[in-house]
């Protein structure tokens, strides 16, 4: 998610150079087939399960193979599992294919696998993603403060490519998210020392490091194909390039001139005009990917009832339809849930869900209702970075917010991705601030754990409720789909009552590609089919 991926989402990091650099790197590389695509800045080291983030995942998951990958539509299908096996949905063997080897030339094994998820999921490595291990026996053991155990018991080797897997209850997702960024392999190599493996990182996957000084921070990343690759999507490509840009704006402009091959997000202000511009190179899909507005609880007047208050007011005094229009020419639909409406099961009709419609006069009541338990005092801040294109909507939410409460409403930037997430996750920012989630995998419960589980790390609005906990458990034990949805569907009407935050907005894909690129598709989540982008 991630930001990513939770969470991040598809904003740029702060760039050392300018459009001459990225102009001038296309054209090195324009006839040698390799495709240069916009990206920002990683938050971390390239570590699987230390990367919740946009900008770190769209280069991990090019650099690794998991047990399964996930095609353009989001089918999961096996990639590096010959066979996952199970009668009960707790209780998993995986038999790996053969052959299979790291680009340090060592073998991917069963081991490869059990160490990687064993260290993932230890309190003191504080690994982002350590709460994707939360559903296997005896993570409760090794994510404690201070854990007795180094290793979780329902993981165990049986051979060099068979090892299996025991859940504390079953899961309907289990094998699905077996193909998420945290469940990858690590190589022997990576645990001498974590950061430093993260800054030249080691996978199994289509693509490798194209060199000892392929990550040049805030310029680029590159990337050439793994000649041992054995997955099911080799790279149709001779290599990528990351391009770190500090605005959509000058990325775009690349697009246009052909300096850029691929670009995933259109700037605000060529939304209206993108599709004349690049013709039959303008891309457009509905993706699985939702912006919020979220605040942390310990924010003053954001605590309690008064928190919950507050949110629902703030959230009904917000006019998404007329943002949508005019800010984003209907490239985003105002969110009807917590999740997207991409996914399956989705429902757009919850309990509770009315407190997403502008509602002017309901708004101001709420407040009052607020002011009467401790009366509003300061500035209503929104917090954004501005190297992603956010200021137009933030701008806008914030207007919308000052005219129906008439309170002191405005955005607040940041410079970059990486200094909002930073304060987000040390829960220091002290301000309400935008995020978004783009789905790790295409399941409503993805969407969910990750952001609103108590003990998730992706859980950036401090919501806790042992309640909602226990019906996401129960919706994954479900014996059937629709009867987890159902339990989904309550899981979500709670969040509505608490007002967990404030969904903004479904997203619909707005993207191109160059005159010099053959083929280019967006994926499920919004961002490219890098392996399948054709020059």
């Amino acid at each position: 998610m991630r930001f990513t991926r939770p969470g991040a989402l598809l904003a740029a990091a702060l760039l050392a150079t300018s459009l001459g650099l990225a102009a001038c790197s296309s054209d090195d590389d324009a006839g040698s087939g390799v495709v240069t695509t916009n990206a920002g800045e990683p938050q971390n080291p390239l570590v699987p399960a230390n990367t919740n983030e946009n900008m770190g995942g769209r280069v991990v998951d090019r650099l690794w193979a998991g047990l399964k990958y996930y095609d353009a539509n989001g089918v999961a299908h096996n990639e590096v599992a010959d066979k996952i096996e199970t009668t009960d949905r707790k209780n998993y063997t995986i038999k790996l294919k053969p052959d299979w080897k790291f680009t340090d030339g060592t073998a991917v094994t069963a081991k490869s696998y059990v160490d990687a998820w064993n260290y993932s999921a230890l309190s003191t490595n504080a690994q982002l993603q350590s709460y994707v291990f939360s559903p296997i026996k005896g993570f409760k053991d090794v994510s404690a403060e201070k854990p007795t155990v180094q290793t979780m018991s329902g993981l165990k080797v049986i051979d060099d490519r068979t090892f299996t897997v025991e859940l504390e209850q079953p899961s309907i997702d289990f094998e699905t998210e077996l193909g998420f960024t945290p469940f990858y392999p690590l190589p022997e190599v990576a645990y001498k020392d974590m950061k430093a493996f993260g800054e030249h990182p080691i996978g199994n996957g289509p693509y490798k490091f194209a060199s000892d000084t392929a990550w040049q921070h805030n310029v680029q990343i590159d990337l050439v194909p793994n000649p041992d690759y054995k997955g099911g999507r080799p790279a149709k490509n001779k290599g990528l390039r990351f391009v770190m840009y500090q605005t959509f704006d000058t990325a775009y402009a690349d697009l246009q001139a052909g300096n850029l091959d691929t670009l995933d997000v259109i700037p605000d202000g060529a939304l209206a005009t993108y599709k004349q511009d690049l013709g039959d190179r303008a891309i457009t899909k509905p993706i699985a990917y939702k912006a919020a507005i979220g605040i942390q609880t310990s924010v003053p007047h954001f605590g309690g009832e008064e928190g919950v208050l507050r949110r629902k007011a703030l959230s009904m005094a917000i006019n998404r339809e007329q943002i949508s229009q005019n800010i984003f020419h209907g490239t985003r639909v105002p969110a009807r849930d917590f999740t997207a409406a991409t996914l399956p099961g989705f429902d757009g009709n919850l309990p509770g869900a009315e407190v997403l419609k502008y509602n002017p006069t309901e708004a101001k009541k709420l407040w009052a209702q607020a002011d009467a338990i401790s009366p509003w005092s300061g500035r209503y801040e929104i917090a954004y970075n501005s190297d992603g294109g956010h200021q137009g909507w933030i701008e806008a939410t914030a207007n919308s917010i000052k005219n129906t409460l008439g309170i002191d409403a405005v955005g607040t930037p940041y410079p970059t991705f990486k200094n909002i997430r930073d304060l987000i996750n040390a829960k220091t920012i002290g301000k309400a601030f935008r995020y978004g989630w783009q789905g790790d995998y295409p399941t409503m419960l993805q969407f969910l754990t990750a952001q609103y589980y108590s003990f998730s790390e992706t859980n950036n609005v401090n919501y806790n409720n042992p309640e909602f906990d226990k019906l996401l458990n129960d919706a994954l034990a479900a014996p059937t789909q629709e009867e987890s949805y159902k339990l989904v569907a309550k899981a979500q009407a709670l969040l509505f009552k608490d007002m967990a935050d404030i969904p903004m907005f479904d997203y619909s894909a707005a993207a191109g590609r160059s005159d010099k690129v053959k083929k280019a598709e967006l994926a499920w989540n919004g961002l490219f089919d890098f392996e399948g982008i054709e020059k």
